[in-house]
């Protein structure tokens, strides 16, 4: 990452709990709540500076491959301050969850009607094998975690995939739908890939197969 996005988003702001690099967590330590209940604050110390959802700000499905390079960090940081409404808990619309460990922001999911996402709507994965309406606000989708560094591989991502079931559906979904990562046992796949969560964190949170588009990908999905 650049000098740039550093000076654009600031330091991470530091906090006095220690990070926890411990085994798996019990769920009851866990706290999951919309976005825009959460502050810009507890969403930089996810997101980082250092890392791809830094660069990224949760705005690969947001904008189309060939803005990209038009948009520059700055104003992707500032299209997901937008776009969850953090710090304001009246907020009618948020774009995600936030999870809190013993009261410590450590990951984010990203959550909201499908046709909320452009790039998603020209990507194949969803599409591939099935007749779905693009433009049905009904249907929504999980597009991406993230899981603050130090906290990760301690099931952040889970809980976080099991709170959009009631999430999606408490706002009126009549679908959920998520895009997963096949992983094989004793083959890595590297964190970064995984930001769309795995078949496994889905089939855990109740979501069930309903197509395989390619080799490496299942769309996983929850009717209400």
């Amino acid at each position: 990452m650049t000098d740039e996005t550093t000076d654009v988003l600031g330091p991470s702001p530091e906090f006095t709990a220690p990070l926890d690099q411990g085994g798996p967590l019990s769920p009851d330590r866990l706290t999951i709540v919309p976005a825009n209940e959460a502050s810009w604050d507890d969403l930089r110390a996810i997101f980082g500076t250092t890392d791809y959802p830094g660069k990224c700000q949760c705005q690969r499905y947001k904008i189309l491959g060939s803005q990209w390079g038009s948009v520059s960090d700055a104003e992707r940081a500032d299209r997901l301050r937008a776009q969850t409404g953090c710090d304001d808990p009246e907020a009618r619309s948020t774009s995600g969850l936030v999870a809190y460990l013993d009261g410590e922001p450590v990951g984010w999911c990203a959550v909201e009607p499908r046709t909320a996402y452009p790039r998603l709507l020209r990507t194949r994965t969803p599409w591939t094998g099935r007749d779905e309406d693009k433009t049905d606000d009904g249907v929504w989708a999980v597009t991406c975690f993230v899981t603050r560094k130090g906290f990760r591989k301690r099931g952040i991502t889970y809980a976080l995939a099991r709170a959009t079931v009631g999430f999606a559906r408490d706002r009126g979904a009549r679908a959920l739908e998520a895009y997963a990562m096949l992983t094989q046992p004793g083959k890595e796949i590297t964190w970064g890939e995984l930001h769309v969560g795995s078949r496994e964190v889905f089939a855990d949170a109740g979501f069930a197969e309903v197509s395989r588009p390619s080799p490496r990908r299942a769309v996983m999905r929850v009717d209400f």
